[in-house]
C-alpha cells in the first residue's frame, strides 16, 4: 500500500519539464519554469561535481569542552560537495543518490544538470572564480544545490559544505554551530585555494579564490554576516547554546580572533534569511564592521530569524557597504533557498510524527518560483561584485523598490516606451510580491 501511494504521489508530484528533459526523473534541482526572470536560466557551460572531504587540524572540540577545563582538540572533517564547469562529452543530466532529508532517516536521490567526476573545462582566461555555499542548522550541502548547479554552468566553481554537528544526520548540540560556523566558511576557502595549486589535483589551475562570493542560508546566513566583517555583542557571548559560557567571544566585535576572520577574497555575500539579529547577537556598532557587498534575502513574514527585527535591521545597519534586501512578501523562513521539497519528504518516515515538507516548502510560494528568482539575482549580484561585469550588475537597479508599482510598458517590436518601470529581465506581471531595497557605503 505505501509504495503504491507513493507511487501516485510521484506522478502528481512532478512539475511538468521542458522539451528534451528525462521525464522518468523526479526530485529535480535544475527546473527552470517558463516564468523565470532572465537570469535564472542556466549558463553555457556543462557542468561537473565531486566530493571531497578537507581537514581543519586542531580544532577545538565544542561538543565535548566543559567549564572551567582546557577545551580538547580534534581534526574537523568537513565533506564538500564541489560543482565546476567541465568536459561531459555531450551528457547534460546526473544523479545525487544517497541525500538524507529533514528526518535525518530518509535517503533520496536528486536529479541535475552535473556528471558526477566529469572532466574540468579548464577556463579560456584566467582561472573560475569560487563561490562557498553554507547551510542551515540543520541542513546539508544539498539544499542549496539548485543555486550550486546554476552558477556553475555561469562559470562559477562552487563549494558547498557539510558542516559538522550540524547536518540532518549529524545534528549536534547548538554552540558548535553559532561558533564553527564562520571558521568553517573562511577553512574551506583556504582549503580550495590550497587545492588549486597541488599538482595533480582536479581543482589545480581552475579556481581563482581572490574573486570569492559566499552564500549562507538561515544559520549559514550568520556565519556569512560574522565572516563579512560584524562581530557579535557581549549579549550574544553570554547566550546560552548549550555548552560552556564564553565560548563564542571568539566572534566577538573588536576582538582580535574576529579581526583575523575577516578575508579580502571574499568579494561578495549573499545571506538568506540570515539568524541572529532578532536574539540580539550583532547591534549597530557591530554592523558597522561590514565593508563586503551584501544582499540580504527573506521572507516579510519569517517567524525563525524575523524579518522587521531581524533580516530587515541587519540591512538597516549595514551601513558601510554595498547593501541590497530582496523581500519575498507573505514567504516565510523557506523563501528562496531550499531545494523544492523531494517527493519522498511528503511521506511520514517510519516512526516520524511529521512530514520532512514543511522544511523545504512555503505555504504561499511556489519554491521553484523562488528558486528562479534568487538563481536570477545572485547572478547580477555576484556578477557585478564578484566577475565585474557592468552589463550583469544593472539587474540589480531596478528603477522602482517594490515590483508592483513598476509599469510595463513595451511597443509591438518589444521596444520599451518612456513610461516603461517594470524590474529589468522579468516579463509583464512576473514579479509582483517583490521588493528590492538598496543602500550604498557611508560616505564616512
Amino acid at each position: 500500500m505505501r509504495s503504491a501511494a507513493l507511487a501516485t504521489l510521484i506522478l502528481f508530484a512532478i512539475p511538468s519539464l521542458s522539451s528534451g528533459q528525462d521525464m522518468t526523473h523526479y526530485n529535480r534541482i535544475d527546473l527552470i519554469r517558463p516564468d523565470a526572470p532572465a537570469l535564472a536560466k542556466h549558463g553555457e557551460h556543462a557542468i561537473g561535481v565531486r566530493t571531497i572531504e578537507v581537514i581543519n587540524k586542531n580544532q577545538i572540540d565544542v561538543l565535548k569542552a566543559a567549564a572551567g577545563q582546557e577545551p580538547p582538540r580534534y581534526d574537523r572533517k568537513l565533506t564538500l560537495e564541489v560543482w565546476y564547469p567541465a568536459e561531459t562529452d555531450g551528457k547534460q543530466s546526473g544523479t545525487y543518490p544517497g541525500v538524507f532529508l529533514r528526518d535525518g532517516k530518509t535517503q533520496v536521490t536528486l536529479h541535475g544538470k552535473a556528471v558526477r567526476d566529469a572532466q574540468p573545462k579548464k577556463a579560456a582566461g584566467s582561472p573560475y572564480p569560487l563561490v562557498i555555499v553554507s547551510h542551515g542548522y540543520p541542513g546539508n550541502r544539498f539544499l542549496l544545490s539548485h543555486l550550486a548547479e546554476n552558477l556553475a554552468t555561469k562559470g562559477y566553481a562552487v563549494a558547498a559544505i557539510d558542516h559538522a554537528d550540524s547536518t540532518y544526520n549529524d545534528q549536534g548540540k547548538f554552540g558548535s554551530t553559532l561558533i564553527n560556523r564562520p571558521l568553517d566558511q573562511v577553512f574551506v576557502l583556504n582549503a580550495i585555494d590550497q587545492l588549486s595549486k597541488e599538482n595533480g589535483h582536479f581543482l589545480n589551475g581552475l579556481v581563482d579564490t581572490s574573486r570569492t562570493g559566499l552564500i549562507g542560508y538561515s544559520m549559514g546566513g550568520y556565519g556569512a554576516v560574522i565572516t563579512a566583517g560584524a562581530g557579535v555583542t557581549k549579549e550574544a557571548v553570554a547566550y546560552d547554546s548549550g555548552v560552556p559560557a564564553g565560548m563564542l567571544s571568539v566572534h566577538l566585535a573588536e576582538s582580535e580572533t574576529h579581526k583575523k576572520l575577516r578575508d579580502e577574497r571574499i568579494k561578495a555575500v549573499v545571506a538568506i534569511a540570515p539568524w541572529g539579529m532578532q536574539r540580539g547577537f550583532w547591534n549597530q556598532e557591530g554592523l558597522t564592521g561590514i565593508t563586503t557587498p551584501i544582499l540580504y534575502i527573506a521572507g516579510s513574514k519569517d517567524d525563525v530569524s524575523g524579518y522587521e527585527k531581524g533580516v530587515r535591521a541587519l540591512y538597516s545597519g549595514t551601513v558601510n557597504a554595498d547593501r541590497f534586501m530582496l523581500t519575498f512578501e507573505n514567504a516565510n523562513h523557506n523563501a528562496a533557498a531550499p531545494i523544492p521539497a523531494p517527493v519522498e519528504s511528503w511521506q511520514t518516515a517510519e516512526g516520524g510524527s511529521s512530514t520532512p515538507f514543511n522544511h523545504y516548502a512555503d505555504p504561499v510560494w511556489d519554491t521553484v518560483r523562488m528558486n528562479n528568482i534568487t538563481q536570477h539575482f545572485v547572478t547580477a549580484f555576484l556578477g557585478r561584485y564578484v566577475k565585474a561585469d557592468t552589463e550583469l550588475g544593472t539587474y540589480m537597479d531596478v528603477p522602482v523598490e517594490r515590483a508592483s508599482e513598476g509599469v510595463f510598458a513595451a511597443t509591438k517590436d518589444g521596444s520599451f516606451k518612456p513610461e516603461h518601470t517594470y524590474w529589468k529581465g522579468f516579463a509583464a506581471r512576473t514579479a509582483a510580491g517583490l521588493t528590492l531595497e538598496r543602500g550604498t557605503r557611508s560616505a564616512n
